[in-house]
């Protein structure tokens, strides 16, 4: 079976969607013939990497609402986070676009370890507060996951699967995603959203049985 997760980066349901999926995929006897492949979302393309500014200063501005209100928000998020067994830190959370995240995260399908290196981009954004669009950054995450830094640190430094990452985008509007976690079961059936881990359990049950 393959399951597609369309997700970005910078989306705190994506790492809340991904640890629930995990979890169901726990209690699924036939785990072992399941693969899974990351495809590249953003929910701000236009986003413009600032270190100075963490995500509660950013969410206050685009949705023109306080400082106040927008911590609050992503306090009832990081509860959500806490009860998957993630930690948080929105005070940390540098305003930082996605994209070379994404191509880093391509570079990696083709060594087997895609999966890895989502995980460490995830916890280096929400609980390291890592500036994930920093290419020396990138290069570490990278090297944590298992890969090669000097091979990364090239890769970054050209447009190595900038396009990939455009056509899993494009891919998203074609299967219907609007948002993120959006996941895709055997090109067949598609969840969105960081859903509970027994709606989960239920799809791949599903799926197995055709």
């Amino acid at each position: 079976m393959k399951v597609e997760i369309w997700s970005d980066v910078m989306c705190p349901f994506c790492y809340i969607g991904k640890r629930h999926f995990e979890a169901a995929l726990q209690e699924f006897p036939g785990r072992g013939s399941v693969t899974v492949e990351w495809k590249s979302f953003q929910l701000n393309p236009g986003m413009v990497t600032d270190p100075s500014r963490n995500i509660n200063q950013y969410l206050a501005e685009i949705k023109g609402i306080s400082l106040e209100q927008a911590q609050a928000m992503n306090a009832r998020v990081t509860e959500m986070a806490k009860d998957a067994g993630l930690t948080y830190d929105f005070d940390k959370a540098i305003v930082a676009n996605s994209f070379d995240a994404h191509r880093l995260s391509h570079f990696a399908k083709r060594f087997g370890t895609q999966d890895e290196v989502e995980e460490r981009l995830f916890r280096a954004y929400f609980t390291e507060g890592k500036n994930t669009a920093d290419h020396d950054t990138l290069v570490q995450l990278a090297a944590d996951a298992g890969l090669d830094a000097d091979a990364v640190r090239t890769m970054l430094a050209g447009k190595d699967f900038a396009e990939d990452v455009e056509r899993d985008i494009y891919e998203a509007q074609q299967v219907g995603a609007r948002g993120v976690p959006f996941f895709v079961f055997d090109e067949k059936y598609a969840v969105s959203g960081a859903q509970p881990v027994r709606l989960f359990v239920q799809v791949l049950n599903k799926v197995a049985e055709g």
